[in-house]
């Protein structure tokens, strides 16, 4: 008999206020949530402090659980460009993150996040709480909702697979990778 083999994944739902994560253990078509959570900064707080508390965070998470890989939410754009920029940043601090552990990222819309979780990407945020529920056979949903978050984020690159088209690139970088290089995970 085969070796199952087992990914950890973190996700990430990238904020400057509050960054939801979520750590979950593919094994086989099984998955497991190992933790999940959120990292608070204060509104009054240098915004460099902020950063710097993300960072620290996603360090100690990823030295804690040694993820394979990492999946974070791509920013959507809204019409709050100051907000959309602070989350850009708070985004950055845990890819940086990410490659100083030598851990690939990849990045979904939230799209394609909630059809990866529901089967339909328009789904509500309702919707895509359950299905995490569900999935991971939790009791309750998880709380508070950027924790659900992190938690989608990292079932979509369990359900999705990894694949070079999905892997993190900023701007003039997309479009380098091909659409049909997908890998599927454990």
């Amino acid at each position: 008999m085969a070796d199952i083999i087992k990914n950890v994944i973190i996700g990430i739902d990238p904020g400057y206020a509050i960054t939801g994560y979520g750590i979950i253990e593919k094994s086989g078509n099984k998955l497991r949530v190992l933790d999940y959570g959120v990292i608070e900064t204060k509104p009054k707080t240098d915004f460099e402090i902020r950063l710097l508390t993300i960072n620290e965070n996603v360090r100690s998470l990823l030295e804690i659980y040694k993820p394979d890989y990492m999946a974070v939410e791509e920013l959507f754009l809204s019409k709050n460009t100051t907000t959309a920029i602070g989350t850009a940043q708070a985004r950055g601090v845990a890819i940086v993150e990410a490659a100083r552990s030598n851990i690939p990222v990849y990045e979904f819309t939230p799209g394609q996040i909630k059809l990866a979780v529901t089967g339909y990407g328009k789904a509500d945020k309702h919707q895509v709480q359950t299905m995490v529920q569900r999935l991971l056979g939790l009791k309750e949903i998880p709380k508070p909702d950027d924790a659900a978050d992190g938690l989608a984020v990292a079932i979509c690159l369990a359900n999705t697979g990894i694949m070079a088209s999905g892997k993190a690139v900023a701007g003039y970088q997309y479009g380098r990778y091909g659409y049909s290089n997908i890998k599927p995970l454990g």
